[in-house]
Formats: structure tokens, C-alpha cells, sequence
């Protein structure tokens, strides 16, 4: 039942975190997300089909990056910015509507058990997709808060940054040494007292 909870869970958040990038890239002027269909809360838009099958493999996945054309944008920059930001933020508000419905449903075990799901793994989410990574939301927000002077910095930063969140990730899911919760815990945990209070 918890794989089957943290598959449903996982393509809800990963659909809500799509539209929000989404739906903030169009508000900044940049249609492309809207002509690209992913405009949408529709998960069949977002799922990523290497990134659906590793819910089932390593109970973690991603979704199909959204489409932005940053020239589009009104402000390139600090739009960028908001569009990145949006993502991660989409999943702050879940994790906090899915903790009050637990405190809602606590005497029904099934769905307690299910929105807790929900609020724990929006709230890993949203630590994961800010570490400054490439292509991860925190690597969009730390260019636009300092952009690389040298042009060969930006290229390495982006090139090598996804083989070393692979690396990061295939390593802590298939090892005894899990890198990326000895990052992420102390946060998570934090982020999660923090939600469960405000709820």
C-alpha cells in the first residue's frame, strides 16, 4: 500500500509542480508553455516516461521539464527567477493543504496514511528541486542571483551538473550511503515540523 501511496502521490506533486512553472512562465509573457500543452493539471503532460518507471524502481521520479523560452519573458532575469521558484513553492502549498486534510482525516487510517504521503513528499520535493544542481529549480535560481561572468563556467556548470545528480542520486538509492538524505534530512525534517504546526 505505501509504494502504491507514493505512486499516486508522486504523480499529483510532480503534475502541480509542472503547471506551476508553467502557468508562471505564461504569466510573465512567454506562451510557450501553453502552445507546448502544458498548461494543464493533466498528469498524462507532465509524466516523464524514464522518470515515471523510477517511481517504481527507486520510489522517486520527474516530470518533463516545461518548455520556457526566457526571451519571451518581460523581465529574462528576475522572471526566471519566479518561473524556478514557482515549482518548488507549488509543493510547499500542497504539503501544507495535505497536512491540514490529515489532521482532518486522523481516524481514518487510509487516508490519514495517504496525506501524510502527500505532505512528506512534497516537502521532499521541494528540498530536492532547490539544491543548486543543474537542471534542478535551485541551479535556474542561483544563476539568476549571480550570473557567471565567464562563459566557460556557465557551460561546465550546466554540461556536467545533471551526470552529477545522477551520480548523487543512483548512488544513495543503491548504496548504504545515502548522500543526498545526509543533505536533505536536516531540512526535510525541519520543513515538515514546521508545516504540521502551521496546519
Amino acid at each position: 500500500m505505501d509504494y502504491i501511496f507514493i505512486a499516486i502521490a508522486l504523480v499529483i506533486s510532480l503534475s502541480v509542480h509542472e503547471f506551476a512553472h508553467a502557468l508562471t512562465a505564461v504569466k510573465c509573457g512567454d506562451p510557450t508553455p501553453k502552445y507546448a500543452g502544458r498548461l494543464t493539471l493533466n498528469p498524462l503532460a507532465h509524466l516523464d516516461p524514464l522518470g515515471t518507471l523510477m517511481i517504481f524502481v527507486i520510489h522517486f521520479g520527474w516530470g518533463k521539464p516545461v518548455p520556457i523560452n526566457q526571451n519571451n519573458l518581460r523581465d529574462p532575469r528576475w522572471h526566471m527567477l519566479l518561473v524556478s521558484v514557482a515549482g518548488p513553492l507549488s509543493n510547499f502549498m500542497l504539503a501544507l493543504f495535505s497536512a491540514f486534510l490529515m489532521k482532518i482525516f486522523w481516524q481514518t487510517p487510509l487516508l490519514f496514511g495517504f496525506f501524510k504521503t502527500l505532505t512528506q513528499l512534497n516537502i521532499i520535493l521541494l528540498v530536492f528541486n532547490l539544491l543548486p544542481i543543474p537542471p534542478l529549480d535551485g541551479s535556474k535560481v542561483l544563476l539568476a542571483l549571480f550570473p557567471p561572468r565567464n562563459p566557460q563556467d556557465l557551460y561546465n556548470y550546466l554540461y556536467y551538473g545533471p551526470y552529477v545528480l545522477l551520480g548523487i542520486v543512483l548512488f544513495s538509492s543503491f548504496s548504504n550511503q545515502n548522500i543526498l538524505w545526509k543533505i536533505m534530512g536536516p531540512l526535510v525534517d525541519i520543513i515538515y515540523s514546521f508545516v504540521l504546526f502551521q496546519s
